[in-house]
C-alpha cells in the first residue's frame, strides 16, 4: 500500500487543465513510451469535443463518461470445493477507475481506420450520454454480476 501512496503523489496534473486524472488517462493511452504522442491524442479529442459540445468544457464530458462507464460490480471467480464460482463482488475506487479507462480505451482502439483523437472524442461523447462500447461492456459486467447473486454468499 505505502508504494501505491507514493505513485500517487509522483503523478503530476497534465499541463492543460491540472487535472491528474487527464494525466493518468494519458498514462494509460501511452503506447511505447511516446507520451508526447499519447498528450497530442486527448488534446485533439477535447478539442473536438469542445467543436461538438459547444458550451460544456471537454473536462466536464471527459469526467461524466468516466463515472458512467465505472462498474459498481464485477464477477471474479472463487474455487469452492472443486467447482468454480463466478462470484459478484464491489468494486474499489482505484479499480472503477482503471476499468473504466480499459474499457473506453479497448473501444477507441477497436475502431479503426480513424485518427485516435476522433475515436477518443466519439467514445467520450458516447459515455456522457450513457451509450457506446465501453457502456455496453459495462452493462455486460452488471448483467452478469446480476445473474450470478446466487453466488453471492461465497463472497470474501
Amino acid at each position: 500500500m505505502a508504494s501505491f501512496t507514493s505513485s500517487e503523489s509522483q503523478l503530476k496534473p497534465d499541463a492543460r487543465y491540472g487535472d491528474k486524472t487527464v494525466s493518468r488517462f494519458i498514462n494509460c493511452l501511452m503506447y511505447g513510451g511516446k507520451k508526447a504522442c499519447a498528450q497530442r491524442a486527448l488534446y485533439d479529442a477535447f478539442d473536438e469535443i469542445a467543436k461538438v459540445s459547444g458550451e460544456v468544457s471537454p473536462l466536464e464530458i471527459f469526467n461524466k463518461a468516466i463515472e458512467n462507464v465505472k462498474p459498481t460490480v464485477e464477477v471474479r471467480s472463487k474455487r469452492v470445493g472443486g467447482a468454480n464460482y463466478q462470484v459478484p463482488m464491489q468494486v474499489k475506487a482505484k479499480r472503477k477507475q482503471s476499468l473504466a479507462f480499459r474499457w473506453i480505451l479497448a473501444a477507441a482502439r477497436s475502431e479503426k481506420g480513424k485518427p485516435m483523437s476522433r475515436r477518443l472524442a466519439k467514445e467520450f461523447l458516447d459515455a456522457s450520454k450513457g451509450e457506446g462500447k465501453a457502456m455496453t461492456t459495462r452493462e455486460q459486467v452488471h448483467r452478469m454480476a446480476e445473474a450470478n447473486k446466487a453466488f453471492a454468499h461465497f463472497a470474501w
